[in-house]
């Protein structure tokens, strides 16, 4: 059963009939990690994996909030909201932003269904977030453009969830483009639709280690950027022209940060230009190099998470591969030819069955439209 099926059903179980249904896709990020909240260039691509709301007015203060997804049900009073430390804070944390951006939000019953894994670093948060706040706009007869759900989106994860996020997953969500790739330059949002070589195929293999963007080393990392673009007298590290002059100022581990963001940002460009030329195997390369600079400069990787990499890269079919995501757990994305592409899932299947003891949760994705309504 669909996500689409089964939020209408529970909703029909639940609450009666008659919610309207919303969607929101979760993401992939071809190259381009850790980097968006360094005002860099990221590539992501919105994928068809869903976070699915249904909601209704229910004619009171509260959200009724209810999940097969998530697990559990929670009310929320819109005359009080604050965090409570679990899933239903990004429900509340959406109301509280549009709230506070003048949005008459209304009381509602609301149900949440997902094929998007969560924890996997596929923005299965920012998905919720994005549909939540179509669903929450359109029951107050209210509408935005992608760009500005995208940044209530955010908003709602680092302002009241505590999460310190960049855009990229929110913008992904609510803008992507069916077969495409987003070039995103998120110090502007300035999005050029990049289009998907029809030879291209994305796998994602979760690595079965669930992160937490809310706390610890992800939250040091930006902290980390952010101290080396004050020593550096640049607002964002994306700025940083040239490299070498850069990192002979910088202590360590700043200098590692910075050169992971400016050397990404070029794999992003030369990845895009890969991508324009039909250059899989160029792409490939990348994502390798990628990965590299994450688990050394970065140093946002594990060693299972590098065992699993190297034995994607390894895999017959496999182009290239790496961590996607905030990193310390997540998921890995690797890239084949459509013609091995099923064989390349397999195959990295049975290789992190051999490292892991387990078949691992794993799809072959395609790039698919933003969030929005679902058509009666």
């Amino acid at each position: 059963m669909t996500p689409q099926a089964r939020a209408e059903a529970r909703f029909e179980r639940r609450f009666g009939s008659g919610p309207r249904l919303f969607q929101a896709p979760g993401r992939i990020n071809i190259i381009g990690e850790h980097v968006d909240y360094a005002g860099g260039l990221v590539l992501p691509a919105a994928i068809d994996r869903h976070v699915v709301v249904a909601a209704r007015a229910n004619d009171s203060l509260n959200l009724t909030v209810a999940s097969g997804a998530m697990g559990g049900e929670a009310v929320v009073d819109l005359g009080a909201l604050a965090p409570g430390g679990g899933w239903v804070d990004y429900v509340a944390g959406t109301a509280q932003v549009l709230a506070a951006a003048g949005i008459p939000v209304v009381g509602a019953d609301l149900c949440i269904e997902s094929d998007l894994p969560i924890g996997a670093g596929l923005s299965s948060s920012a998905a919720l977030e994005v549909a939540t706040a179509h669903a929450l706009l359109a029951l107050a007869g209210a509408s935005a453009d992608g760009v500005q759900i995208a940044r209530w989106a955010q908003g709602a994860e680092n302002d009241f969830v505590g999460a310190p996020c960049g855009i990229m997953d929110q913008f992904a969500s609510a803008n992507g483009i069916a077969d495409a790739a987003l070039l995103l330059d998120c110090a502007t949002l300035h999005a050029e639709p990049i289009p998907l070589p029809a030879t291209a195929r994305f796998l994602v293999v979760d690595t079965a280690t669930s992160h937490d963007h809310a706390e610890g080393e992800y939250r040091r990392r930006r902290e980390e950027c952010e101290v080396a673009a004050r020593l550096l007298g640049v607002d964002q590290l994306a700025a940083v022209s040239d490299l070498p002059a850069a990192l002979a100022r910088l202590p360590e581990p700043l200098g590692r940060r910075c050169r992971h963001v400016v050397s990404e940002i070029v794999r992003v460009r030369e990845a895009v230009e890969a991508l324009r030329r039909g250059d899989l195997i160029g792409v490939g390369r990348l994502l390798n190099l990628s990965h590299a600079s994450l688990r050394d400069d970065m140093q946002v990787s594990t060693d299972r998470v590098d065992r699993l990499v190297a034995a994607a890269q390894a895999s017959p079919g496999v182009l290239g591969a790496r961590m996607m995501g905030g990193g310390f757990g997540g998921s890995i994305i690797a890239l084949a030819d459509a013609d091995e592409a099923q064989a390349a899932l397999a195959a990295v299947c049975d290789s992190f069955a051999a490292v892991i003891g387990s078949a691992p949760d794993a799809f072959l994705c395609t790039a698919v439209g933003g969030a929005g309504e679902i058509a009666a």
